[in-house]
């Protein structure tokens, strides 16, 4: 994990953005996470694309990839919350890059993932995460649970099922992962890459070992996610039991272009955050058990 000199420089400094204090740099430590790959169709996932400035992913068998993580932060900067990425491995670029080879050079071509949805638990999270860093945070009812043999983490909002995702969990956690990542979202009709660095070791499953299911309710911000024809079965599955992250500082930011004007925002924009609060309780947790009738 190779943090930038400029954010170990200024460690233990302090900061105030949005009335939210910091301790310097933005990090967790101590907090679980789980991580799952599942194919998908190319062209349903194209058209999820903002603009024409990202484009999916694509393996060699010719799909795209859609990812679920989940961290069960416990310890940092604005307090303990739960976040529920649902995204997809995207490039950015002019034009789509070429089957796999974006996975090697992934900063020639700006390899990342473009989230869909970002579900957290605590109202801080939402006013720091979209507000500063543009991410497409909402508060919702998560929970994270760590079983003998699995790993589940269930998304409900408004009291409606959403989102549901269970891994087998790993025998072994042997593979160190350092790594830095690209978030792309999508605020104000606004382009924003946002930069982490982790580590961690990790178990590890691959091919016809991972395995996992995903349940996807009707809830209008996940039930479009059925139209991208999403594989049952995980290209892979990764268990992380103590993450240690650092958030980046520093974001990039563009405007999203199309052939032709479009007739409204198609993100949110700052009338959603302006009258956020620094609340850090959660929602009561998901209840919802009849789940079964929406597996993937």
């Amino acid at each position: 994990m190779k943090i930038p000199k400029r954010i170990r420089d200024y460690t233990g400094k302090k900061s105030l953005v949005d009335g939210i204090p910091f301790t310097l740099p933005v990090e967790a430590t101590k907090s679980p996470a789980i991580m799952a790959g599942f194919f998908c169709d190319y062209e349903k996932a194209t058209e999820l694309m903002p603009g024409n400035e990202l484009h999916p992913f694509k393996y060699i068998n010719g799909k795209a990839l859609f990812i679920v993580t989940v961290i069960d932060y416990r310890v940092t900067t604005i307090g303990k919350y739960i976040e529920y990425s649902l995204a997809i491995a995207c490039t950015k670029g002019a034009r789509p890059g070429p089957k796999l080879l974006p996975a090697v050079f992934m900063k020639s071509y700006g390899t990342g993932q473009y989230v869909l949805d970002l579900p957290v638990s605590s109202e801080i999270s939402v006013k720091g995460g979209k507000g500063i860093w543009g991410m497409p945070k909402h508060q919702a009812s998560l929970d994270f649970k760590i079983e003998a043999n699995q790993i589940s983490s269930q998304y409900e909002k408004d009291g409606e099922f959403a989102f549901r995702i269970e891994i087998e969990k790993p025998q072994k956690i042997w593979l160190p992962v350092s790594l830095a990542s690209v978030n792309y979202s999508h605020f104000r009709n606004m382009l924003v890459a946002s930069y982490i660095y982790f580590k961690s070791k990790a178990g590890l499953q691959i091919g016809k070992s991972a395995v996992g299911s995903i349940y996807v309710g009707d809830h209008p911000r996940t039930r479009y996610l059925r139209d991208l024809k999403i594989e049952s079965s995980p290209f892979f599955t990764m268990y992380l039991p103590e993450i240690h992250g650092v958030l980046d500082d520093h974001f990039d930011c563009w405007f999203v272009t199309y052939d032709s004007m479009p007739a409204t925002m198609k993100s949110d924009g700052l009338d959603s955050i302006v009258n956020l609060k620094l609340n850090e309780e959660w929602l009561a947790p998901p209840k919802f058990t009849d789940y079964q009738k929406f597996k993937i």
